[in-house]
């Protein structure tokens, strides 16, 4: 398939620039591929989409203060350096911005407390750095570190917490899974009233989710690794909500890919953890995820791929442009699109 495939046109002003307030008041476009059919409704309203017995999957990873501004050594020449993620207890994988001001051997200083050497290159043009610190790690990068948005946010955010789901509890991503930003406490309390389950996993969102495709074939493309888990716990709730006919929906296309990742077989799935580079484009077929909860997806980016997969290319597109006709808010502050199997 071809890149140009999975493109629309998307007026600037729909790309949200901040969040809503309350969190599940976004909108909410409601697609059966099955029938072809779209409805428009709100976040508050997803239960009734949902029936006693369905899972949730959320994604719980949290998003580091992975943004440092330094300046280098000798020079004072102001340096970027966002981290990626954590080799050993001093040396990580990160991106620098301008390269070349960080070459091996520089050394870069956040402040008195905290400084790092570059010691090697990636294979995809990131630093490998050594950080030299008093006292600890996190709680120095808690106090100097900013919370990473994506390019196409330009406003400032007053509240870093609501670039985190009100879930998160373990620290490692570099950006958001943001299909979760619409959801409450009280949603979720709500929904688990009413018989729906709620499991959780972790994907450890690396810039990749960022890389633009550069190949026109895109199955040439390939995806950066990124950390995954699943705990016993909630392999066994799948399999169970499996077993029991009901279904499970992920909630963004970090849970997915997690979900997809685990699974040894159709319906088949167990704990475990690893690195996953799993690309999900039109032709994929689907051993665990029934439903998803996802925001609305860039132009040609490999997560249009997935939910294309998902729901059928052309149903997607023809979706994406009634939600611009109707002007609904796009990207990681935008608005939410719940999709049910076309083979449930």
């Amino acid at each position: 398939m071809l890149l140009s495939d999975f493109d629309y046109d998307l007026p600037e002003e729909l790309i949200a620039q901040t969040p809503i307030e309350p969190r599940n008041a976004s909108r909410l476009m409601v697609l059966d591929p099955r029938n072809e059919t779209i409805r428009h409704e709100h976040f508050y309203d997803l239960g009734k989409f949902l029936e006693p017995g369905d899972t949730l999957i959320f994604n719980d990873t949290r998003v580091m203060p992975a943004r440092l501004i330094g300046h280098r050594e000798g020079t004072g020449g102001k340096v970027e350096i966002f981290l990626l993620h954590r080799i050993d207890a001093t040396h990580w994988e990160t991106l620098a911005k301008p390269g070349k001001k960080a070459q091996i051997g520089n050394v870069i200083e956040f402040g008195e407390e905290l400084s790092c050497r570059i010691t090697g290159h990636t294979d995809f043009g990131g630093r490998i750095v050594e950080f030299m610190f008093q006292g600890v790690f996190e709680e120095i990068l808690d106090r100097l570190g900013e919370t990473p948005l994506p390019p196409y946010i330009h406003e400032k955010l007053e509240d870093r917490e609501r670039y985190q789901t009100v879930y998160n509890r373990e620290e490692g991503s570099a950006a958001a899974p943001t299909a979760g930003l619409h959801f409450t406490k009280e949603q979720m309390r709500d929904l688990e009233k009413e018989g729906i389950h709620l499991g959780f996993v972790t994907l450890h969102v690396g810039l990749g989710t960022f890389r633009p495709v550069n190949v026109e074939n895109i199955e040439e493309h390939v995806m950066h690794k990124e950390y995954y888990s699943i705990s016993d716990e909630t392999a066994e709730l799948i399999r169970r909500t499996k077993e029991e006919g009901h279904r499970v929906v992920a909630v963004g296309t970090t849970s997915i890919r997690t979900l997809e990742s685990a699974a040894s077989g159709k319906n088949e799935i167990s704990g475990g953890s690893g690195w996953t580079d799993i690309f999900i484009y039109p032709g994929y077929e689907f051993k665990i995820v029934d439903a998803i909860v996802t925001n609305f997806h860039l132009p040609k980016s490999t997560l249009i791929m997935l939910i294309s997969a998902f729901a059928g290319r052309e149903f997607i597109l023809k979706a994406y442009r009634e939600a611009v006709e109707k002007k609904y808010r796009f990207f990681s502050f935008g608005d939410a699109m719940y999709c049910s199997c076309a083979h449930f």
